[in-house]
């Protein structure tokens, strides 16, 4: 019988003085700040932050989603801190709380209707969605403001029923 092979961690060469020599990945260098794409790479707020106009739709469809899915419990509230005010916050953490949306069963999935939405001013947006869950719907309304020097986008009030 043989004996069972296992698993040796990867060791990278040391050059002459010891050192790990660099990757060439690691030390690329793009002439006049070209990405060999042809793109830039993404910030990580790029999809937060918004230097001209906004799609209040698009913005308002992506966070219902999200919202929904903390409220359901498909997702922890915690991933959505940074895009709340503390006051936002503290009532989305009291809806999870009160279990606003729990699901019938297992296999009940949210289904959200259209995002209704309205821009009372061009730094903040209303909306709301109907969301079916089994044989029970439930109605999902929050705000958005423009906040803070960058300008990103978090959730100012959040009410669910």
């Amino acid at each position: 019988m043989t004996a069972p092979l296992t698993a040796r961690p990867h060791r990278r060469p040391r050059t002459a003085a010891g050192q790990h020599p660099v990757a060439h990945h690691q030390v690329a260098h793009h002439p006049a700040g070209r990405h060999p794409a042809g793109r830039r790479p993404r910030h990580p707020r790029a999809t937060c932050t918004d230097a001209g106009g906004h799609d209040p739709r698009a913005l308002a469809s992506r966070f219902a989603h999200q919202l929904v899915e903390v409220l359901t419990g498909a997702r922890p509230s915690g991933q959505l801190m940074r895009h709340t005010s503390l006051d936002g916050y503290g009532q989305l953490a009291s809806l999870v709380r009160a279990g606003a949306l729990r699901r019938g069963g297992v296999a009940d999935r949210p289904r959200l209707g259209p995002v209704h939405d309205r821009s009372p001013s061009p730094d903040a947006v209303e909306a709301c969605v109907r969301v079916d869950l089994g044989r029970r719907h439930h109605m999902v309304a929050f705000r958005l403001e423009q906040r803070g020097t960058a300008g990103q986008w978090q959730c100012t009030a959040v009410e669910a029923r």
